[in-house]
């Protein structure tokens, strides 16, 4: 018996094997170990993902794990566990205020926070252990749509970091062993024309090179950094003339090096990753960037919309020095193609298979060639849904959570189909991780593990 399960087992392994090779289809990486996993790609091909669920009635739900508090913060994955964070107020009746609207006052809130950082399995969903890196009142408020939780962890499957801004940034062992902290002081990362709009710090840390990435636009010392990932220590910090923004870092290595790529306003632009000296900068942009920047087929892709523009800029990595446009320019000799109006404001952008995707808060869906910038479409995604979250995508699927809980799953391609709209039954802010075939979302209450 045993060798006919052998055989039988070889013989489905030869098989998946061919298939894949003659569908150019390959099994994908399980980890995904930071925000919108490997380089923010976002993406995770491989496996077979599922199109419908019901997450109140359990439909191809493997499993859902109730998390207290409010965070935005999105799950990281590496091997068999899931890290995620959050900031549980004492004050049971937290404000969040999802949907499109306008209204910049921060929440008045000066109950004591406890902000802990999770670890579950994650083929069960089973909480292994639960830190509380610091308790206190948050020395920042928040927007009625933001938490005190916003930024996601990174691991490399060793370390643990959680950034919680003006609370510090902590690094444990996978067993929740403290390793060490930083308190960087006061990151108020409020909206600069109004500066009592304190929104809640958002940029998330990123693990390169044994070294732990961050960066801090804020009010006062903005700032972009490298700090040793087993001691702490800071390996270089570089001053940033910005206002304050909400992006997280992209690695790019090639040829040889690496350079740390940041979205600003006055300032994005790409760092030296071993000294942090500056090697490209452009200005002109939203003026409140959220959206992280993202590497795909050879260009360099930044995004964002506030104030008078909102572009997508599509740069080569071989810039150098300062890149702006002239006011009537849409390309040089840096930046292959462009548009003035049209990113998204809090949404990070898919490049898959040849496509940009970008997901605007109102829905509105357009798909451009990544490679030219030529318009493919433009299509309406949830008639009444709102969207902060970033998309997500496996197996020639785009997923988009919508913050009143729907999840559209659209078809990859030139030509749109939406193929399913699944409900969440919960508050969904959060963008989603992918391993081997599972989604994992994280909802206002709970993280709950998608697939058949």
């Amino acid at each position: 018996m045993k060798s006919r399960i052998y055989t039988a087992g070889v013989l489905i392994a030869i098989v998946t094997s061919l298939f894949c090779q003659q569908t150019g289809r390959q099994k994908g990486s399980t980890n995904w170990p930071s925000f919108r996993g490997p380089n923010a790609s976002g993406i995770a091909d491989g496996y077979a993902t599922p199109v419908q669920w019901n997450l109140p009635e359990g439909e191809n739900i493997r499993w859902k794990t109730e998390i207290p508090g409010l965070a935005h913060s999105s799950p990281v994955i590496w091997g068999d566990r899931l890290y995620i964070t959050t900031a549980v107020s004492s004050n049971a009746n937290q404000e969040m205020k999802v949907g499109l609207y306008g209204d910049i006052a921060p929440v008045e809130d000066e109950s004591v926070h406890a902000f802990r950082v999770y670890c579950l399995n994650r083929n069960s969903g089973k909480i292994i252990w639960e830190r509380t890196a610091h308790e206190g009142v948050p020395k920042v408020k928040r927007h009625p749509k933001s938490t005190h939780a916003n930024s996601t962890p990174a691991t490399d499957g060793e370390h643990v970091v959680a950034f919680f801004g003006s609370e510090g940034l902590y690094c444990y062992d996978r067993e929740g062993t403290l390793l060490w902290k930083k308190d960087f002081g006061v990151l108020d990362a409020a909206f600069f024309i109004v500066p009592s709009a304190q929104w809640g710090f958002g940029s998330s840390p990123v693990i390169y090179n044994n070294s732990v990435i961050v960066q801090c636009d804020v009010m006062e010392g903005s700032f972009l950094g490298a700090f040793d990932l087993e001691s702490g220590d800071e390996i270089w910090r570089v001053s940033r003339d910005d206002v304050p923004t909400w992006g997280t870092p992209t690695v790019y290595s090639g040829n040889g090096s690496a350079q740390v790529i940041v979205n600003g306003w006055r300032h994005a632009g790409g760092y030296d990753a071993a000294t942090g000296e500056e090697i490209w900068r452009l200005s002109g942009g939203g003026d409140i960037p959220v959206p992280t920047p993202v590497v795909a087929g050879g260009l360099i892709f930044l995004n964002s919309a506030h104030g008078m523009m909102s572009p997508i800029y599509a740069i080569r990595p071989d810039a150098r020095g300062d890149i702006s446009l002239g006011e009537k320019d849409t390309a040089n000799a840096a930046i292959v193609w462009s548009i003035r109006r049209g990113g998204a404001y809090m949404q990070t952008p898919l490049i898959y298979n040849g496509y940009l995707y970008n997901l605007r808060g109102n829905g509105y869906l357009s798909c451009f060639e990544a490679n030219t910038g030529r318009p493919v479409y433009q299509e309406k995604v949830g008639d009444r849904s709102s969207f902060s979250a970033s998309g997500v995508a496996a197996d020639g699927k785009l997923y988009f959570p919508g913050e009143q809980g729907d999840i559209f799953v659209v078809k990859e391609g030139p030509d749109f189909e939406l193929l399913a709209n699944n409900p969440m039954g919960d508050i969904c802010m959060a963008t989603p991780a992918i391993s081997e075939g599972v989604l994992y979302f994280r909802t206002q209450h709970y993280v709950a593990a998608v697939g058949k």
